[in-house]
């Protein structure tokens, strides 16, 4: 069973240096609470995935404003100047990872596997320093599974037993994160006292240790 706990107790579970996943796809399923209370801290020097960085005054992307952030693996940084500033004046490293390829990765880090085998990038920049594969005549890159120490992912409904359910295209990244990290907090728009009908869970409890309340919505 998740622990339900506040914004600023979730804090507790981070520290400078690691590798943190966080769920939304631009500001669309985005955290923002937990954000808010990580802003107000010290720690800084993580290595963020996620699939892009957002805007300056948004969710992850405030964490780049700050300067809390060292690397970032991301398929998009265009809609944060700060990201494109800092990259460039070498401040940030900034790992561009094609969309597909980086849900893979994570799906990969989650089950446990070593990698995944794709064409996407062949004969790019994409591919450099990284091992070519052939399969029946036919040459892949060996793409590596990503994991994190923390994931913080957002979900629109949660129950006592952490299961998580989403409202349309939020679920984005949410739902293959909270796999691929040893510590899995969601912060959630509504909690559910009774457990959440089987058929709209998309993330299982069991891989949920913390949830954090911040709002009411009406089921649907």
């Amino acid at each position: 069973m998740a622990q339900i706990i506040s914004a600023s107790q979730a804090v507790q579970f981070f520290k400078s240096g690691q590798t943190l996943m966080i769920g939304g796809f631009l500001t669309c399923g985005s955290p923002q609470i937990v954000i808010d209370e990580l802003l107000k801290t010290n720690l800084a020097g993580w290595t963020l995935i996620a699939n892009d960085t957002s805007t300056p005054e948004s969710d992850r992307g405030k964490l780049i404003a700050a300067h809390k952030i060292k690397k970032a693996i991301v398929s998009h940084i265009g809609t944060n100047p700060q990201t494109v500033e800092q990259m460039n004046s070498g401040k940030l490293e900034v790992d561009l990872v094609p969309q597909g390829t980086l849900a893979e990765r994570v799906r990969a880090g989650g089950a446990g596997l070593g990698g995944i085998l794709t064409p996407v990038g062949l004969n790019t920049d994409v591919a450099k320093n990284k091992q070519l594969i052939n399969v029946d005549g036919q040459d892949f890159l060996l793409e590596k599974p990503l994991k994190a120490d923390v994931a913080l992912v957002y979900a629109t409904y949660a129950d006592k037993y952490g299961n998580l359910a989403f409202y349309g295209s939020t679920r984005n990244f949410n739902a293959i994160m909270p796999l691929a990290a040893q510590t899995v907090i969601a912060e959630v728009d509504e909690l559910s006292e009774t457990a959440l009908n089987p058929n709209h869970v998309v993330v299982p409890g069991i891989f949920v240790d913390y949830v954090v309340v911040r709002g009411k919505n009406e089921l649907k």
